[in-house]
């Protein structure tokens, strides 16, 4: 499996932008996806995920209400649409795909990254 980030930017701290992740293979339905960030000196931090049912949908707290997650299976695609973002939002941002289906906050349960496409929110 290949994923495949993009629509990264610089951006006004208010503004918006829409992440979009192209994955390849057939199974990629039964994937969990997620979308990380890693901002200069820290840690990749979870971001938002979304399972395999209608409605399974994880937000992290610092983005409940502004990001909204959604997939659609039968163009292999996952993305991320951002609102009111601010400049700690600066990042480079990563989709991921879990094999086991579920949705968890640990990188290290994710088995395909994309590249990252990089964000900054200037104030």
């Amino acid at each position: 499996v290949q994923l495949q980030a993009s629509g990264g930017g610089l951006v006004q701290a208010g503004g918006s932008l829409r992440l979009s992740c192209a994955a390849s293979g057939r199974t990629f339905s039964r994937y969990a996806l997620g979308w990380f960030r890693q901002a200069v000196g820290k840690e990749r931090e979870f971001v938002t995920g979304i399972g395999l049912a209608i409605g399974n949908t994880y937000y992290a707290d610092s983005v409940k209400g502004r990001f909204t997650i959604s997939r659609d299976n039968a163009k292999n695609t996952v993305s991320l649409q951002m609102i009111s973002l601010k400049p700690e939002d600066t990042a480079v941002y990563y989709c991921a795909a879990a094999t086991h289906g579920v949705v968890t906050t640990s990188p290290g349960a994710y088995d395909y990254w994309g590249q990252g496409t990089q964000v900054t929110v200037s104030s």
